[in-house]
């Protein structure tokens, strides 16, 4: 991860949570007590999120001393202690929250990300995220995926072009569409369109493009769309895939499966912090 948008996340979760100062803590302990911490975790899952721990407390003055049990990409029981902490008593409870809340959205992430993995079955199928994120958490969200198997998609628009429906409705067709990119095109920037039936299909091979996206399509209509395209082409599917859905596709000829599920819709790994 970039570690300056990193700090600069963890800066403006502080800002928003601490507000004026954590009331609590400044008026019940010195600054000097120093006390013992565990994060414990209330149910199974796949870690992410050691570096925003050390960065939450960095930020508040440091002084905490962290022994990790687990490390990101790691699995662990419910019961598990994921680390111990020893600290400014105030700092350990200042940054609580924002460290659990962090913790629990990207450890959920990764949980989900390594189940869609496992139901899938299918080692020749990358999962992969989408940017449907949460605005100001993309990197740590798209970490949080690869912490749990997975592999990135476009981290923003200018990574790479992709051509959806819309740009093909007011370009005029996907030839047309595909012909005007390549006037500016840059050797190192891939082109990706969005089709749904076998004449966009026809016309994306055609116009030699480098990534076909199947959208909203069955694993039988895959099946039958891939044989359409050559292997130097990749194919990806998209659209509504979920973990109920996803082992359907297994051994259906994509390539690449994008889910925004994984982002937008997962729920939070239930962790708990401690002092004792």
């Amino acid at each position: 991860m970039n570690p300056i948008r990193l700090d600069h996340l963890i800066k403006q979760a502080l800002e928003e949570d601490l507000g004026m100062g954590d009331w609590s803590s400044q008026w019940l302990f010195d600054a000097s007590t120093r006390k013992n911490g565990r994060f414990v975790a209330k149910q199974s899952g796949i870690f992410a999120g050691m570096p925003v721990v050390e960065r939450v407390y960095n930020a508040l003055g440091g002084g905490v001393e962290l022994s990790w049990l687990v490390e990101d990409g790691q699995g662990f029981e419910k019961g598990s202690i994921l680390a111990h902490v020893n600290g400014p008593v105030g700092t350990l409870l200042s940054g609580e929250r924002v460290i659990l809340n962090l913790l629990q959205h990207l450890s959920g992430i990764a949980s989900s990300t390594q189940e869609l993995i496992r139901r899938l079955d299918d080692p020749s199928i990358k999962v992969v995220d989408t940017r449907k994120t949460l605005p100001g958490l993309r990197m740590v969200q798209k970490y949080a995926v690869r912490c749990g198997g997975g592999f990135n998609h476009r981290f923003r628009l200018d990574d790479g072009v992709m051509i959806k429906d819309n740009h093909i409705t007011a370009a005029g067709s996907i030839e047309k569409a595909v012909e005007l990119v390549r006037k500016q095109q840059g050797h190192m920037i891939k082109i990706e369109v969005e089709v749904e039936t076998l004449d966009h299909v026809q016309q994306a091979v055609k116009a030699e493009v480098d990534v076909i996206m199947l959208d909203n399509q069955t694993s039988d209509q895959v099946k039958e769309l891939r044989q359409h395209v050559p292997k130097s082409i990749i194919v990806e599917l998209s659209g509504g895939i979920t973990p109920d859905n996803i082992a359907a596709y297994k051994g259906c000829g994509a390539d690449v499966i994008s889910v925004g599920w994984i982002t937008h819709s997962v729920k939070a790994c239930d962790i708990s912090f401690y002092i004792d």
